[in-house]
């Protein structure tokens, strides 16, 4: 039995097609704009439906919000993030209903650091936003503008 939508799947009960909520995937196109290749999708699958994922973008993960799924004979259950190799053909398969988010794109063009909530290409582009940080140059939340959070030690 086939799925509907444009996404390819074997399947014992019918499931909801993919939700692509930025990017593209499955033969859908979400209307929000991005800069770059980009994999964002709510999937949910009953038990025994087959996912495939497609293997030409380059980073991609699966966040399992509910359910367990089967790939290549392991066992994965909700609350694990699971990141796949580039190029590694993948195929999920739900041992019972399942919802999860899928993700991903192009990968970036050189690494990135990560502090606290900076994250940057440069080292010393954190030290920056650590320095405005801390005398206050940033612009507070709309509507919460009497919490000052402090910057970790």
């Amino acid at each position: 039995m086939g799925c509907n939508v444009g996404w390819r799947c074997r399947q014992r009960r019918r499931n909801a097609p993919p939700r692509v909520v930025a990017g593209k995937a499955y033969g859908e196109r979400a209307p929000v704009r991005t800069l770059s290749d980009t994999l964002f999708a709510d999937v949910t699958l009953a038990a025994g439906a087959v996912l495939p994922i497609d293997a030409e973008t380059e980073e991609r993960a699966v966040y399992l919000i509910s359910g367990e799924v089967d790939i290549a004979g392991d066992r994965f259950a909700a609350g694990r993030l699971l990141v796949f190799r580039p190029g590694d053909p993948i195929t999920l398969t739900a041992v019972s209903d399942a919802r999860l988010v899928l993700l991903g794109g192009a990968s970036m063009d050189g690494p990135r650091h990560i502090w606290w909530n900076f994250v940057s290409s440069r080292k010393e582009r954190i030290e920056q936003a650590k320095a405005d940080w801390k005398l206050a140059r940033f612009d507070t939340v709309p509507g919460d503008d009497k919490e000052f959070i402090p910057l970790p030690e």
